[in-house]
């Protein structure tokens, strides 16, 4: 890996970041607060919330076993890739490279950066080559991004190529882990010591059922983790998302059974599904979600929606031709889809 200094933004490393009321008392105690020019009435959403998500942060690190130096929170995952795309990535200078198909925000925010976004096609198993995405970089490539289980496909990139490539490659490797409550593979948090140039990425918003609160993880070195905390915003993760979080890792239990009965859901949607006239191929998933083959995707897209069923239709999406994506819902709700789906005719 390059020395951090390197891979930073010049304006970036020299930043001097925003300095809240709340960070700069540094906890102390205190009862009367009139440095921030809040309200002092309608307690206790006229107070900011802590910066730096210090409670959440503790309680996080317990489940996850990861030192709350290596987790940054931000507004959903998204905030995350945003943010390493500003500290890391020279607007016309510097570029990055990813997987395709993958989770479409990475080339967002690549866009919005105006960064260089490189693609490298998977293969017909939807699998990865590491030489191939280090064959894309140049010196101006400052990070890639992996996403396993990938979204839209579903499935678990080969452990040994994402390490290959965490190995290989002098900057940073982003590895997408929103979907991994579901998979059987390992999490790469276990390998943070190991590779300093890994950033793990993870969410409340599938496994533990808060898409609603938009809070995202990502997992790095405290040195990574310190540069995105200088760039956000100061208050960035709201008092009541940090409530509502803290509440869910008091119920970690029910997270856990929540996934187990998804899965089996998962295999029951599958199997049935290639029981279906119209069902081409059904592609293996390690996530909330698979991915199918049909005979006509935009058809039978369009025939769900009148029935009020949403699914994703992925057919203009690389290697996914004709192919919907289903996420897995409660039993209720897959008999619906699959009571619906019998009845199609195209």
């Amino acid at each position: 890996m390059k020395p951090l200094q390197s891979l930073t933004r010049p304006n970036i490393w020299k930043l001097k970041p925003y300095s809240s009321a709340r960070d700069e008392y540094k906890g102390a105690a205190a009862s009367v607060f009139l440095d921030a020019n809040e309200n002092p009435y309608n307690m206790p959403h006229n107070r900011y919330p802590d910066p730096m998500q210090h409670d959440l942060k503790a309680e996080l690190s317990k489940i996850k076993k990861v030192p709350a130096e290596n987790i940054f929170l931000g507004n959903g995952s998204d905030e995350a890739i945003d943010l390493l795309f500003r500290a890391f990535c020279e607007p016309r200078v510097d570029n990055v490279v990813a997987i395709d198909p993958t989770y479409g925000m990475y080339q967002v925010c690549a866009d919005v950066n105006d960064i260089e976004y490189r693609k490298v096609l998977l293969d017909e198993h939807f699998q990865f080559s590491a030489d191939q995405l280090l064959a894309a970089t140049d010196e101006h490539t400052k990070l890639i991004f992996l996403c396993s289980p990938n979204n839209p496909t579903g499935n678990d990139l080969l452990r040994s190529e994402i390490e290959k490539l965490v190995r290989s490659f002098d900057g940073l490797v982003v590895v997408d882990e929103a979907y991994n409550d579901f998979s059987e593979a390992p999490s790469f948090l276990e390998e943070l010591e190991k590779y300093p140039n890994i950033i793990v990425l993870q969410t409340f918003s599938k496994a533990w059922g808060c898409a609603a609160i938009r809070l995202g993880m990502a997992f790095a070195s405290p040195e990574i983790i310190d540069i995105l905390n200088k760039i956000k915003y100061p208050y960035n993760v709201n008092r009541l998302t940090q409530k509502q979080a803290m509440e869910m890792l008091s119920r970690y239990y029910e997270i856990e059974r929540w996934v187990k009965t998804l899965k089996e859901e998962r295999g029951l949607l599958e199997a049935e599904f290639a029981k279906l006239p119209c069902t081409v191929r059904l592609f293996p998933s390690d996530a909330n979600f698979f991915l199918v083959c049909v005979t006509d995707a935009v058809a039978i897209y369009s025939y769900l929606v009148k029935k009020g069923i949403i699914v994703r239709n992925r057919h203009s999406v690389s290697l996914c031709g004709n192919c919907l994506r289903v996420t897995v819902g409660t039993r209720l709700e897959n008999e619906m889809l699959l009571e619906a789906m019998r009845e199609y005719r195209g």
